[in-house]
């Protein structure tokens, strides 16, 4: 199996809704939602991208950093990576249904789990959504995370439970997905959640609690108090609100004043192990991926997860070697260059 491979059989899997461009950079499918763009003009999800673009790295080769470590503890597991498989639903209306829901999160969930990372699941209006996940988990004994939509508070502790009983070391709700327009037209509205509707459902569970959704420093500072164990900064892949910045813009800041109270995600662009490189050194704990990991799933199934995952953390440890990072806690913001072009995040 190679990336050519992979994309070639997702490409004839996904024709009508994914193209698999050689970047995917959001421009060829903008505002195609349903699909795999982004909502309205496509600017989130670009921006995303854009964002990562505009970091350079400072090439640094005087030193010992010659066989970098990349492993990271999280949520309790001793990950091989620091790139995680975002969560990702909805593959009859987003990806044109070759794979069943079941098939395409089975997928993501082992791929990542022979790739020493871990997948997230998500959930949706079509209670195959969040159960596949769960059924994928618990076939993985519990090495998975679900995510769960800004539902009604009993409806979010239900869900919970049920995530518990996976074995699931972690869960969370996705707050940016308070504006999903398909989930109140199949009567199962979402919303916002108040910082006390947070630590109620914190306090519901023993699993660490992950907020996924955060762009910016006041809400960080609220899911800190609320009680959360982990936050994502995300702008749900640009499917939510247009012309929001990119992950790379605000997380910086973000990082600035809730690093070491709560564990940092980051959620966005990310298309390579450089690119992660980029966000770990922003102040990110972990990395998310999401829409490459579409075409390796349709193009590969668990084994093309897997290649993808790989790939990408090879392009990490050689990144971390040119930049001179023997562990993770060493890549800091020291490896990016900061001169008069490149002032953000200072």
């Amino acid at each position: 199996m190679n990336e050519k491979q992979i994309r070639a059989t997702a490409r004839e899997k996904l024709k009508g809704y994914c193209r698999v461009c050689p970047v995917c950079d959001g421009r060829a499918c903008a505002g195609e939602v349903p699909g795999m763009g982004g909502v309205g003009t496509g600017a989130a999800f670009q921006a995303n991208l854009q964002a990562l673009a505009r970091w350079r790295l400072n090439l640094r080769t005087i030193h010992d950093a010659k066989e970098p470590d990349c492993s990271r503890q999280l949520f309790g597991l001793k990950l091989r990576t620091p790139i995680l498989a975002a969560p990702m639903t909805g593959t009859p209306y987003n990806m044109g249904g070759a794979l069943t829901e079941r098939e395409f999160i089975g997928h993501i969930i082992t791929g990542s789990r022979l790739a020493g990372s871990i997948g997230f699941c998500g959930d949706g209006a079509d209670p195959a959504m969040y159960d596949s996940g769960l059924d994928a988990i618990a076939a993985e004994k519990g090495w998975g995370i679900p995510i769960i939509k800004p539902r009604a508070q009993a409806a979010v502790i239900e869900r919970i439970r049920r995530a518990e009983a996976s074995g699931a070391p972690a869960v969370g709700v996705d707050v940016d997905g308070a504006g999903l327009i398909t989930m109140a037209l199949k009567g199962q509205p979402v919303g916002p959640k108040t910082k006390e509707e947070l630590a109620e459902l914190v306090a519901a569970t023993r699993l660490p609690f992950i907020v996924k959704g955060v762009m910016t420093v006041d809400e960080a500072e609220l899911a800190v108090a609320a009680g959360a164990a982990a936050i994502v900064v995300s702008n749900h892949g640009g499917r939510i609100l247009d012309h929001t910045p990119g992950a790379a813009e605000v997380l910086p800041a973000i990082a600035a004043v809730v690093r070491n109270k709560v564990a940092i995600l980051a959620d966005g662009g990310v298309r390579s192990g450089v690119d992660a490189l980029k966000l770990l050194a922003l102040g990110a704990d972990a990395v998310l991926v999401g829409r490459p990991l579409v075409t390796a799933a349709f193009g590969g199934g668990a084994e093309g997860v897997r290649f993808i995952l790989e790939k990408m953390t090879a392009e990490l440890k050689q990144a971390m070697i040119l930049t001179g990072c023997k562990t993770l806690p060493d890549i800091t913001k020291k490896i990016l260059y900061t001169g008069m072009s490149q002032g953000r995040g200072c």
